[in-house]
């Protein structure tokens, strides 16, 4: 994501933040000298509108003789957006990042890495990496999330004497015409994450008993006024005083407090004020992630120049560049909104990777938004399959003894309820000699939501087990892909998501597995490519038949699979919001 308009110048109870043995990390080895040779290159990302002030101290030091036993320490800072570091270290570990996708060709991982938010670090390992243990991980600056308006809209609002709620402004964007919302992608971009989660907590709070449909509602409103990028989301603001102008234009968008201290340096017709909402959005802050595997004298390399990053000089390069400091106090030159809280120097500010109870991020409840942004913002076209044998009929305690047939169809219920009218869906069922000599029934065929909702929403009660029946995973497979593949439509994700508990079994006359990958092989087209997702339920399921599976057909997609039942509904959503991952 390009970020040239800023700085002009979760929760991770699972991410644990290494601590180096000695030698490398905490125990420094003569970092700084008169003289020194040689080079020990120390490669730094970071995002952008922090790096000139990394830079700068990194220059400082250098200039007085940094390095490492007598070893000269040579730092290459490179502004880079969070989102395409986090690709590539997805991509190097074996994460998935729900709309973050593939990393460029040329991009590589950094020996240290200072993304905008410590919920990319969140994201990464709660996505699979789960060799991704970034060593320190402290933050080295921060820039509260506020909602961004005109100032004539902020105004109108009551402010600067009042602030809205959260709630207020949710009940303006899902009820109101007032208000013209935009946000920036937030599966691209933290400030954007930070404030789609405090909007979705709010629905949760003032929905009553129904929260998905207040959630969705609230996904929905945000998504028409999405941007991929954040100069694109900050044009829409108005650029004329005029009436009329103000009130076609964007009228609140989630940003950081640099975003809002760098447009209004630029002397805009309109300045934008900024709101600080109560609760406090998860501040941008800025974590110092040093990857795995460093060597133990660039370990010491990276120790010395993060201790340059807590000094008063930094505090006052940060305020240059319209951010705090860690500990949320500023520099000198700081130019604070109007209503910027100050906290006292040397308070503790959480990060998101503190944890919910410490003013972090839960993961899980990360994943569950993240997911749901990419399932309400693509359009699909999918098949989904259902496994009815009579293994499907048994009780699932965690769900007051429903049947792992009945959890699968409630959790296929949630996820329809998150597609709008643009997805095009269909429903089938499998066992073994289902319908005539067929493994396989069509409930529903693959249409668009907007004529066959109700359809769907009958047809599921339909999915019972049948007593007896055995599973008859390859042909099911074969016949889903060839139904999915022959009405392909260019534009969307085209996906097959099966859920099974078990693996094929003896069917008389059916295509034995080696059959099934070489007719996949022969089937898939580049050109035409359509995700297999499997879904797993209980110890039967054979993980690696369906690895296979997927591989043969062209390796997008991936396998879940859990041994809670009552997961499936996480895991679907999850599922669901990959968009051409390579099969796991």
């Amino acid at each position: 994501m390009n970020s040239k308009i800023r700085g002009a110048g979760v929760i991770a109870a699972t991410l644990v933040l290494a601590v180096v043995a000695a030698g490398s990390w905490f125990a420094l080895r003569g970092l700084t000298g008169a003289s020194c040779s040689g080079e020990v290159p120390l490669a730094l990302a970071a995002a952008p509108e922090i790096a000139p002030a990394i830079q700068a101290a990194a220059d400082e030091w250098m200039s007085t003789g940094a390095a490492v036993d007598g070893t000269c320490v040579k730092v290459v800072v490179e502004a880079s957006d969070s989102v395409d570091v986090a690709a590539a270290v997805a991509g190097k570990h074996g994460a998935s990042l729900s709309g973050v996708g593939q990393a460029s060709g040329t991009a590589t991982t950094p020996d240290v890495w200072v993304p905008d938010s410590s919920t990319w670090l969140v994201r990464l390992t709660s996505g699979g990496a789960a060799a991704f243990d970034p060593g320190n991980g402290a933050s080295v600056a921060r820039s509260p999330v506020v909602v961004a308006m005109p100032e004539p809209v902020a105004t109108g609002l009551g402010w600067p004497e009042e602030t809205p709620s959260w709630s207020d402004l949710l009940q303006g964007i899902t009820k109101g015409t007032k208000l013209r919302a935009g946000i920036v992608d937030p599966t691209r971009d933290a400030a954007g994450l930070s404030a789609l989660l405090a909007l979705t907590s709010a629905a949760a709070q003032s929905a009553g008993g129904n929260v998905q449909s207040a959630t969705t509602g609230a996904l929905r409103a945000l998504a028409t006024g999405r941007s991929a990028l954040r100069e694109d989301l900050v044009a829409k603001f108005p650029r004329s005083s005029d009436a009329s102008t103000v009130a076609q234009a964007l009228s609140m968008a989630p940003l950081s407090e640099e975003d809002v201290i760098a447009y209004n340096a630029k002397k805009p017709p309109i300045p934008l004020a900024a709101l600080y909402l109560t609760p406090e959005p998860v501040a941008l802050d800025y974590p110092y992630a040093v990857l795995p595997g460093l060597d133990p004298v660039k370990n010491s390399a990276a120790k010395g120049l993060f201790d340059r990053l807590g000094t008063d000089a930094f505090k006052d390069r940060l305020a240059v560049q319209g951010l705090r400091a860690a500990d949320g106090s500023w520099g000198g030159g700081f130019s604070a909104p109007q209503g910027a809280p100050s906290p006292s120097a040397g308070a503790p500010q959480p990060m998101a990777s503190d944890g919910p109870d410490k003013g972090g991020v839960d993961p899980k409840v990360l994943e569950q938004v993240v997911t749901g942004w990419s399932i309400t913002t693509q359009s699909g076209r999918m098949l989904a399959v259902i496994d009815v044998s009579g293994s499907m009929n048994q009780q699932v305690p965690e769900a007051n003894g429903a049947t792992r047939a009945e959890v699968t169809a409630a959790a296929a219920r949630r996820g329809l309820a998150l597609f709008d009218d643009s997805w095009a869906l269909g429903l089938w069922i499998f066992s073994t000699k289902l319908d005539g000599n067929r493994d396989y029934r069509e409930l529903v065929g693959i249409g668009p939501l907007s004529a066959q909702r109700s359809e769907l929403e009958r047809a599921l009660p339909q999915v019972r087990p049948k007593d007896g029946s055995r599973t008859g995973l390859y042909d099911t497979v074969l016949a889903a892909y060839k139904e999915v593949q022959n009405g392909w439509e260019p534009g969307r994700v085209n996906s097959i998501v099966l859920f099974t508990d078990g693996q094929n079994e003896d069917d008389p006359g059916g295509l034995t597995r080696a059959k099934l990958l070489s007719e996949l092989e022969r089937l898939k087209d580049d050109e035409r490519p359509i995700q297999l997702v499997f879904i797993g339920i209980g110890a039967d399921v054979n993980e690696g038949e369906l690895k296979s599976i997927v591989k043969s057909s062209g390796g997008t997609g991936g396998v879940f699979i859990t041994q809670d039942p009552t997961d499936i509904g996480d895991i679907l959503l999850r599922a669901i919001s990959m968009r051409g991952t390579p099969g796991s």
